[in-house]
């Protein structure tokens, strides 16, 4: 069993209330478990509404699959969030 997961920054600059955070926070969140089958949630920073800390995890059988899928979701989501990528780091645990 193969245990990949990433730990995401991301900010949100233009966003100036907590609400709008949920709003953009559970859209990714939907959007990303949907599309790529991968567990997601929002880990830290959670007071304050411009940074977003997600964590997202997957099991595989294969290592190097588990590195795409998380490559992948770190991709979609700096295209595809409303705010930009700040930072992320993944690691493989076997």
């Amino acid at each position: 069993m193969i245990i990949g997961t990433c730990r995401l920054e991301l900010a949100l600059p233009k966003n100036g209330t907590l609400k709008g955070k949920r709003r953009v926070v559970k859209s990714i969140i939907d959007r990303v478990r949907k599309r790529y089958n991968v567990a997601v949630a929002e880990v830290d920073c959670q007071d304050r509404h411009d940074l977003v800390v997600l964590g997202i995890a997957c099991v595989t059988n294969e290592q190097r699959h588990a590195s795409q899928l998380l490559a992948a979701v770190v991709s979609w989501i700096d295209r595809n969030a409303e705010g930009y990528l700040i930072d992320y780091y993944t690691e493989v645990l076997h």
